[in-house]
Protein backbone atom coordinates (compact mmCIF):
# COMPACT_ATOMS: atom_id res chain seq x y z
CA UNK A 1 0.00 0.00 0.00
CA UNK A 2 3.13 2.69 0.77
CA UNK A 3 4.36 1.56 -2.48
CA UNK A 4 1.24 2.27 -4.50
CA UNK A 5 0.56 5.47 -2.04
CA UNK A 6 3.86 6.86 -3.28
CA UNK A 7 3.67 6.00 -6.34
CA UNK A 8 0.45 7.71 -7.19
CA UNK A 9 2.06 10.97 -5.31
CA UNK A 10 4.65 10.78 -7.80
CA UNK A 11 2.46 10.50 -10.82
CA UNK A 12 0.67 13.84 -9.10
CA UNK A 13 3.53 15.64 -8.67
CA UNK A 14 4.61 14.66 -12.21
CA UNK A 15 1.69 16.15 -13.79
CA UNK A 16 1.78 19.49 -11.79
CA UNK A 17 5.31 19.98 -13.47
CA UNK A 18 4.13 19.58 -16.79
CA UNK A 19 1.24 21.38 -16.12
CA UNK A 20 3.76 24.31 -15.04
CA UNK A 21 5.99 24.04 -17.70
CA UNK A 22 3.26 23.98 -20.66
CA UNK A 23 1.57 27.46 -18.69
CA UNK A 24 4.95 29.53 -18.97
CA UNK A 25 5.51 28.00 -22.45
CA UNK A 26 2.45 29.20 -23.63
CA UNK A 27 2.63 32.75 -21.62
CA UNK A 28 6.07 33.25 -23.26
CA UNK A 29 5.00 33.30 -26.91
CA UNK A 30 1.56 35.05 -26.58
CA UNK A 31 1.39 38.34 -28.72
CA UNK A 32 3.13 41.15 -27.58
CA UNK A 33 1.16 43.26 -24.68
CA UNK A 34 -1.38 39.75 -24.89
CA UNK A 35 -2.01 38.63 -21.17
CA UNK A 36 -2.92 35.25 -20.48
CA UNK A 37 -7.55 35.17 -20.71
CA UNK A 38 -7.41 34.41 -17.00
CA UNK A 39 -5.59 38.01 -16.46
CA UNK A 40 -7.15 39.92 -18.83
CA UNK A 41 -10.63 39.23 -18.15
CA UNK A 42 -9.74 40.67 -14.55
CA UNK A 43 -7.56 43.62 -15.62
CA UNK A 44 -8.01 45.01 -19.20
CA UNK A 45 -4.97 46.60 -21.18
CA UNK A 46 -5.08 50.46 -20.22
CA UNK A 47 -5.91 52.41 -23.62
CA UNK A 48 -3.27 54.47 -24.82
CA UNK A 49 -2.71 58.26 -23.83
CA UNK A 50 -3.55 61.13 -27.08
CA UNK A 51 -3.10 64.05 -26.91
CA UNK A 52 -6.18 66.36 -27.81
CA UNK A 53 -4.85 70.26 -27.95
CA UNK A 54 -7.87 72.42 -26.63
CA UNK A 55 -8.85 74.74 -29.55
CA UNK A 56 -11.81 75.80 -27.69
CA UNK A 57 -12.10 79.90 -27.29
CA UNK A 58 -10.85 81.94 -23.89
CA UNK A 59 -13.86 84.16 -22.65
CA UNK A 60 -12.32 87.78 -22.44
CA UNK A 61 -13.82 90.75 -20.21
CA UNK A 62 -12.10 94.01 -20.34
CA UNK A 63 -12.96 97.16 -18.55
CA UNK A 64 -10.89 100.29 -19.34
CA UNK A 65 -8.31 99.35 -21.72
CA UNK A 66 -5.79 101.27 -23.70
CA UNK A 67 -4.73 98.97 -26.14
CA UNK A 68 -2.08 99.41 -28.46
CA UNK A 69 -1.95 98.42 -31.84
CA UNK A 70 1.28 99.20 -32.98
CA UNK A 71 3.21 102.48 -32.86
CA UNK A 72 0.33 104.67 -34.31
CA UNK A 73 -2.55 103.37 -33.01
CA UNK A 74 -4.75 102.73 -29.55
CA UNK A 75 -7.99 101.61 -28.96
CA UNK A 76 -9.98 102.41 -25.97
CA UNK A 77 -11.94 99.57 -24.69
CA UNK A 78 -14.74 100.99 -22.36
CA UNK A 79 -15.93 97.69 -21.96
CA UNK A 80 -15.35 94.16 -23.73
CA UNK A 81 -17.61 90.97 -23.44
CA UNK A 82 -16.50 88.57 -25.92
CA UNK A 83 -13.53 85.61 -26.46
CA UNK A 84 -10.17 85.47 -27.49
CA UNK A 85 -10.08 82.97 -30.64
CA UNK A 86 -7.24 81.16 -32.06
CA UNK A 87 -6.53 82.27 -35.94
CA UNK A 88 -4.82 78.79 -37.49
CA UNK A 89 -6.63 76.01 -35.63
CA UNK A 90 -3.10 74.05 -34.37
CA UNK A 91 -1.62 77.49 -32.95
CA UNK A 92 -2.32 78.29 -29.37
CA UNK A 93 -2.91 82.31 -29.12
CA UNK A 94 0.51 84.13 -27.80
CA UNK A 95 0.71 87.41 -26.37
CA UNK A 96 4.01 87.63 -28.15
CA UNK A 97 2.45 86.89 -31.52
CA UNK A 98 -0.94 89.54 -31.79
CA UNK A 99 -1.77 87.94 -34.85
CA UNK A 100 -1.83 84.13 -33.20
CA UNK A 101 -5.54 85.39 -31.76
CA UNK A 102 -8.56 88.03 -32.91
CA UNK A 103 -10.93 89.09 -30.46
CA UNK A 104 -14.24 88.70 -30.90
CA UNK A 105 -17.03 90.50 -29.49
CA UNK A 106 -20.02 89.78 -27.96
CA UNK A 107 -21.14 93.46 -26.22
CA UNK A 108 -18.77 96.40 -26.05
CA UNK A 109 -17.96 99.63 -26.35
CA UNK A 110 -14.70 100.83 -28.12
CA UNK A 111 -13.21 104.58 -28.81
CA UNK A 112 -10.50 105.30 -31.44
CA UNK A 113 -8.93 108.75 -31.05
CA UNK A 114 -9.65 110.61 -34.22
CA UNK A 115 -6.02 112.31 -34.25
CA UNK A 116 -4.77 108.50 -34.08
CA UNK A 117 -6.12 107.88 -37.32
CA UNK A 118 -5.07 111.10 -38.79
CA UNK A 119 -1.61 109.36 -38.15
CA UNK A 120 -2.14 106.34 -39.11
CA UNK A 121 -3.29 107.82 -42.41
CA UNK A 122 -0.32 109.81 -43.10
CA UNK A 123 1.92 106.42 -41.70
CA UNK A 124 0.19 104.19 -44.36
CA UNK A 125 -0.49 106.68 -47.31
CA UNK A 126 3.23 105.82 -48.79
CA UNK A 127 2.80 106.61 -52.74
CA UNK A 128 -0.90 107.97 -52.03
CA UNK A 129 -1.12 111.57 -53.72
CA UNK A 130 -2.59 112.89 -50.31
CA UNK A 131 -0.13 113.79 -48.42
CA UNK A 132 0.14 115.67 -44.78
CA UNK A 133 -3.42 114.60 -43.65
CA UNK A 134 -4.86 116.09 -40.61
CA UNK A 135 -8.22 114.87 -38.71
CA UNK A 136 -10.41 116.52 -37.07
CA UNK A 137 -13.90 116.34 -35.61
CA UNK A 138 -16.80 118.57 -37.34
CA UNK A 139 -20.03 117.84 -34.88
CA UNK A 140 -21.39 114.56 -35.82
CA UNK A 141 -18.99 114.84 -39.11
CA UNK A 142 -15.29 114.12 -39.89
CA UNK A 143 -13.12 117.02 -41.18
CA UNK A 144 -9.93 115.71 -43.31
CA UNK A 145 -7.45 118.31 -44.61
CA UNK A 146 -4.70 117.61 -46.39
CA UNK A 147 -2.27 118.56 -49.92
CA UNK A 148 -3.74 116.48 -52.69
CA UNK A 149 -0.98 115.93 -55.58
CA UNK A 150 -2.69 116.56 -58.79
CA UNK A 151 -0.88 117.87 -61.57
CA UNK A 152 0.05 121.04 -58.72
CA UNK A 153 -0.19 120.51 -55.08
CA UNK A 154 -3.84 121.20 -53.67
CA UNK A 155 -4.72 122.10 -50.73
CA UNK A 156 -8.12 119.78 -50.18
CA UNK A 157 -10.67 119.64 -47.22
CA UNK A 158 -12.84 116.73 -46.73
CA UNK A 159 -16.21 116.63 -45.05
CA UNK A 160 -17.52 112.77 -44.22
CA UNK A 161 -19.80 110.79 -41.91
CA UNK A 162 -19.21 107.56 -40.71
CA UNK A 163 -21.67 105.19 -39.92
CA UNK A 164 -22.42 100.80 -39.57
CA UNK A 165 -23.44 98.80 -42.44
CA UNK A 166 -25.01 95.27 -41.76
CA UNK A 167 -22.04 93.17 -42.70
CA UNK A 168 -20.22 94.88 -39.97
CA UNK A 169 -17.85 97.27 -42.15
CA UNK A 170 -17.96 100.61 -42.16
CA UNK A 171 -19.51 103.55 -44.17
CA UNK A 172 -17.48 106.90 -44.70
CA UNK A 173 -19.98 108.86 -46.91
CA UNK A 174 -17.69 112.00 -48.29
CA UNK A 175 -20.13 114.72 -48.28
CA UNK A 176 -18.21 117.47 -49.92
CA UNK A 177 -14.69 117.76 -51.36
CA UNK A 178 -13.40 121.43 -50.86
CA UNK A 179 -10.17 122.70 -53.15
CA UNK A 180 -8.78 125.89 -52.25
CA UNK A 181 -11.61 126.86 -50.37
CA UNK A 182 -13.88 126.59 -53.67
CA UNK A 183 -16.19 123.92 -54.00
CA UNK A 184 -14.97 120.95 -55.83
CA UNK A 185 -17.73 120.78 -58.46
CA UNK A 186 -16.50 124.10 -59.65
CA UNK A 187 -13.23 122.90 -60.63
CA UNK A 188 -14.12 118.94 -61.59
CA UNK A 189 -13.27 119.87 -65.10
CA UNK A 190 -10.12 121.21 -64.87
CA UNK A 191 -8.63 118.69 -62.19
CA UNK A 192 -11.05 115.79 -61.98
CA UNK A 193 -11.03 115.46 -58.54
CA UNK A 194 -13.10 112.42 -57.00
CA UNK A 195 -13.40 110.00 -53.90
CA UNK A 196 -10.88 107.86 -55.60
CA UNK A 197 -7.86 110.51 -56.35
CA UNK A 198 -7.79 110.51 -52.37
CA UNK A 199 -6.37 107.46 -52.22
CA UNK A 200 -5.10 106.43 -55.08
CA UNK A 201 -2.50 103.71 -53.94
CA UNK A 202 -4.64 100.07 -52.92
CA UNK A 203 -4.73 99.97 -49.08
CA UNK A 204 -5.82 96.23 -48.13
CA UNK A 205 -9.17 96.64 -45.75
CA UNK A 206 -10.25 100.27 -48.27
CA UNK A 207 -12.88 99.90 -51.20
CA UNK A 208 -14.47 102.86 -52.92
CA UNK A 209 -18.36 103.03 -53.84
CA UNK A 210 -18.85 105.83 -56.02
CA UNK A 211 -18.03 108.90 -53.08
CA UNK A 212 -17.87 106.59 -50.15
CA UNK A 213 -15.01 104.62 -48.58
CA UNK A 214 -15.96 101.40 -47.34
CA UNK A 215 -13.59 100.18 -44.42
CA UNK A 216 -13.17 96.39 -43.50
CA UNK A 217 -11.14 97.30 -39.66
CA UNK A 218 -10.01 93.24 -39.64
CA UNK A 219 -8.12 93.98 -42.52
CA UNK A 220 -7.28 97.97 -42.06
CA UNK A 221 -5.66 97.51 -38.31
CA UNK A 222 -3.01 96.09 -37.18
CA UNK A 223 -3.92 92.57 -35.03
CA UNK A 224 -4.73 91.53 -32.69
CA UNK A 225 -8.03 91.84 -34.89
CA UNK A 226 -11.21 93.03 -33.79
CA UNK A 227 -14.50 91.04 -34.73
CA UNK A 228 -18.11 91.57 -33.98
CA UNK A 229 -21.53 92.92 -34.44
CA UNK A 230 -21.56 96.70 -35.19
CA UNK A 231 -24.67 98.02 -33.90
CA UNK A 232 -23.47 101.96 -34.26
CA UNK A 233 -20.53 103.67 -35.59
CA UNK A 234 -20.75 107.86 -34.50
CA UNK A 235 -18.29 110.97 -34.09
CA UNK A 236 -18.26 111.84 -30.43
CA UNK A 237 -15.47 113.98 -30.23
CA UNK A 238 -12.36 113.74 -29.74
CA UNK A 239 -12.79 110.28 -30.82
CA UNK A 240 -14.79 107.83 -33.54
CA UNK A 241 -17.28 105.27 -30.98
CA UNK A 242 -17.77 101.66 -32.19
CA UNK A 243 -20.68 99.72 -30.42
CA UNK A 244 -20.90 96.21 -30.70
CA UNK A 245 -24.14 94.04 -29.94
CA UNK A 246 -26.34 95.97 -26.83
CA UNK A 247 -23.60 96.98 -24.25
CA UNK A 248 -25.19 100.18 -22.70
CA UNK A 249 -26.22 97.82 -19.88
CA UNK A 250 -22.90 96.77 -19.63
CA UNK A 251 -20.98 99.80 -19.51
CA UNK A 252 -23.13 101.39 -16.70
CA UNK A 253 -23.08 98.49 -14.45
CA UNK A 254 -19.08 97.74 -14.48
CA UNK A 255 -18.57 101.94 -14.29
CA UNK A 256 -17.05 101.88 -10.78
CA UNK A 257 -15.44 98.69 -11.46
CA UNK A 258 -11.47 98.81 -11.38
CA UNK A 259 -9.42 99.03 -14.54
CA UNK A 260 -8.74 94.72 -15.86
CA UNK A 261 -8.15 92.67 -18.73
CA UNK A 262 -9.57 88.65 -17.60
CA UNK A 263 -8.94 85.88 -19.99
CA UNK A 264 -10.78 82.46 -18.83
CA UNK A 265 -10.46 79.03 -20.48
CA UNK A 266 -8.79 77.43 -23.23
CA UNK A 267 -5.00 77.45 -23.77
CA UNK A 268 -2.84 80.35 -24.48
CA UNK A 269 1.31 81.13 -24.68
CA UNK A 270 3.29 84.02 -23.14
CA UNK A 271 7.07 83.90 -23.51
CA UNK A 272 8.36 80.56 -22.28
CA UNK A 273 4.73 79.21 -20.47
CA UNK A 274 1.64 77.88 -21.40
CA UNK A 275 -1.40 78.05 -19.46
CA UNK A 276 -4.53 75.39 -19.83
CA UNK A 277 -7.37 75.42 -19.00
CA UNK A 278 -6.32 80.02 -18.99
CA UNK A 279 -7.84 81.98 -15.96
CA UNK A 280 -5.61 85.22 -15.63
CA UNK A 281 -6.81 88.42 -15.22
CA UNK A 282 -4.27 91.43 -15.61
CA UNK A 283 -5.25 94.56 -13.04
CA UNK A 284 -4.01 97.97 -13.76
CA UNK A 285 -1.73 99.20 -10.20
CA UNK A 286 -1.57 102.96 -12.03
CA UNK A 287 -3.34 105.71 -11.17
CA UNK A 288 -4.23 106.76 -15.37
CA UNK A 289 -8.09 106.34 -16.56
CA UNK A 290 -7.13 104.13 -19.22
CA UNK A 291 -5.42 100.65 -18.44
CA UNK A 292 -2.50 101.30 -21.00
CA UNK A 293 -1.29 97.58 -22.17
CA UNK A 294 1.10 96.98 -24.84
CA UNK A 295 0.85 93.45 -25.77
CA UNK A 296 4.02 93.80 -28.23
CA UNK A 297 6.05 94.43 -25.33
CA UNK A 298 4.06 92.98 -22.23
CA UNK A 299 7.26 91.72 -20.68
CA UNK A 300 8.33 95.22 -19.51
CA UNK A 301 4.68 95.59 -17.59
CA UNK A 302 4.99 92.13 -16.39
CA UNK A 303 8.37 92.61 -14.84
CA UNK A 304 7.73 95.71 -13.12
CA UNK A 305 4.43 94.53 -11.92
CA UNK A 306 4.13 91.53 -9.84
CA UNK A 307 1.78 87.85 -9.63
CA UNK A 308 -0.18 86.08 -6.96
CA UNK A 309 -1.94 82.04 -7.33
CA UNK A 310 -5.57 82.03 -6.76
CA UNK A 311 -6.61 79.42 -4.47
CA UNK A 312 -8.27 77.94 -7.60
CA UNK A 313 -4.87 77.96 -9.55
CA UNK A 314 -5.31 81.33 -11.51
CA UNK A 315 -3.29 83.94 -11.79
CA UNK A 316 -3.62 87.85 -10.70
CA UNK A 317 -1.20 89.97 -12.59
CA UNK A 318 -0.70 93.35 -11.01
CA UNK A 319 0.94 95.58 -13.55
CA UNK A 320 1.91 99.95 -14.50
CA UNK A 321 0.71 101.53 -17.40
CA UNK A 322 3.38 101.17 -19.96
CA UNK A 323 3.48 104.96 -20.01
CA UNK A 324 4.67 104.64 -16.53
CA UNK A 325 7.22 102.46 -17.22
CA UNK A 326 11.12 104.28 -17.62
CA UNK A 327 14.31 102.51 -19.39
CA UNK A 328 16.48 101.40 -17.10
CA UNK A 329 20.18 100.79 -17.03
CA UNK A 330 20.39 96.29 -17.21
CA UNK A 331 21.65 94.82 -14.35
CA UNK A 332 23.04 91.39 -14.28
CA UNK A 333 20.22 89.71 -11.45
CA UNK A 334 22.15 86.27 -10.68
CA UNK A 335 25.26 88.48 -9.31
CA UNK A 336 22.74 90.61 -7.36
CA UNK A 337 21.04 87.78 -6.21
CA UNK A 338 24.31 86.57 -4.33
CA UNK A 339 25.12 89.78 -2.79
CA UNK A 340 22.07 90.24 -1.07
CA UNK A 341 20.75 86.75 -0.83
CA UNK A 342 22.31 86.73 3.07
CA UNK A 343 20.24 90.21 3.70
CA UNK A 344 17.22 89.45 6.02
CA UNK A 345 13.32 91.06 4.62
CA UNK A 346 12.57 94.17 6.16
CA UNK A 347 10.83 94.49 9.41
CA UNK A 348 7.39 95.75 7.61
CA UNK A 349 7.84 92.06 6.42
CA UNK A 350 8.92 89.80 8.85
CA UNK A 351 6.54 91.33 11.56
CA UNK A 352 3.29 89.77 9.82
CA UNK A 353 5.16 86.72 9.87
CA UNK A 354 4.44 84.36 13.21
Amino acid sequence: MTYRRNLLLLSLFALLVIALVLWLWSSRHLAPNQAPASVASETPPAPALVSHPDRSATSIHAHNLLLRKGPDFRIYVRWLDGYLARTRPNTNPSFDHPDSFALDIQTGVIRINIGDIGHYINSGLAGSPLKNVTLLADGPNLKLTGVLHKIIPLPVQVIASVAALPDDQVRVHIAKIDVLKIPAKGLLGLFHISAADLIKSKIDGVHIEGNDLVLDTQKLLPPPHIRGHLTRVWVDSPDIEADFGNAAQDVERVELWRNFFSMKGGTIDFGNLTMHPVNIIIIDISSNPWFDLDLSSYRDQFVNGYTRMTPDSGLQIFIPDRRDIRSKPASNDSIQWFKDRNIPPPPQITSHVH
